[in-house]
């Protein structure tokens, strides 16, 4: 489970105590965002290392990012052949297409918002490379009423189930109870 960014792990804590119920575990890794200067590519750096201490090279698992988290996860697909390993992307309001919220933020200092700008080079090359994920399950939750990621429907890859929700802030994709409800049903498939 990969936050995004202004978050931290604890932004799950609507989703994990109901994984602890049905027995699924999970990792929440929290990762150093520094307000958006620290790069996506260095946040999926950290991302392997804490998977390859966590779970070595083998163990098969599935990546549930939410926002920015959506992006670092489908990039460490990408970048460290974790397409191999991984059976589901869930992605939640993750800014696959950009964001009308990054257009105005400058690439100095804030380098990790700077790649979700609407047609980044960041971007275009993820999108170049998609067919890593070919193989693997994806789910792409989004809200139309989203104000951080802009236009919500941007949230969605090109390919997999997209499941729409109303819900009209941003965080409330993982703090909702009838959204959590339903990401754990996509979990527990």
């Amino acid at each position: 489970m990969i936050h995004g960014l202004w978050n931290n792990s604890s932004i799950f804590s609507s989703i994990t105590p109901q994984l602890d119920n049905i027995g699924i575990e999970y990792f929440a890794p929290t990762l150093e965002h520094s307000y958006g200067m620290t790069s996506i590519l260095d946040l999926t750096n950290k991302l392997n290392q804490l998977i390859l201490e966590k779970y070595g090279l083998e163990k098969e698992i599935d990546i549930l990012g939410f926002s920015m988290g959506g992006i670092i996860g489908r990039h460490w697909l990408q970048k460290f052949n974790g397409y191999k390993r991984t059976r589901r992307l869930i992605s939640i309001g993750s800014p696959h297409k950009g964001t009308l919220m990054a257009q105005f933020i400058p690439k100095y200092p804030f380098k990790g918002i700077s790649e979700m700008k609407i047609n980044s080079k960041f971007l275009r090359g993820l999108a170049n490379n998609d067919v890593f994920l070919n193989d693997i399950e994806c789910i792409n939750f989004f809200t139309y009423w989203d104000l951080m990621v802009f236009p919500g429907w941007w949230t969605n890859l090109n390919f997999g189930k997209k499941i729409s929700v109303k819900v009209y802030k941003h965080r409330n994709l993982v703090r909702n109870k009838s959204v959590v409800d339903k990401i754990i049903d996509e979990i527990t498939m």
